[in-house]
């Protein structure tokens, strides 16, 4: 889990107006770091498989939010791929 300090500094990294909590930029960001944390996670309890189905399924949510902002608008999107450091 994704505490909140952490949390609010990705969403003060990638929002893209004060009251930004929800935008695709915010989400990738923030799903960025809880698969980040989770990958942790899964190199010290390499049998935990139902947090592995978690990470594939926030990876697979991540790439939807990177290809709709792709879709959008390309600089968020290469913006967006710095941030999280992603493919």
């Amino acid at each position: 889990m994704i505490s909140k300090t952490k949390k609010a500094k990705v969403i003060a990294k990638t929002k893209l107006h004060d009251k930004d909590t929800g935008s695709s930029d915010v989400q990738v960001g923030i799903l960025t770091e809880r698969i980040n944390q989770l990958a942790d996670h899964l190199k010290v309890h390499k049998k935990d498989n139902s947090s592995r189905r978690g990470l594939l399924k926030m990876v697979s949510k991540r790439l939807s939010h990177l290809k709709y902002i792709k879709k959008s608008d390309t600089e968020r999107h290469i913006a967006s791929v710095k941030v999280s450091k992603s493919k």
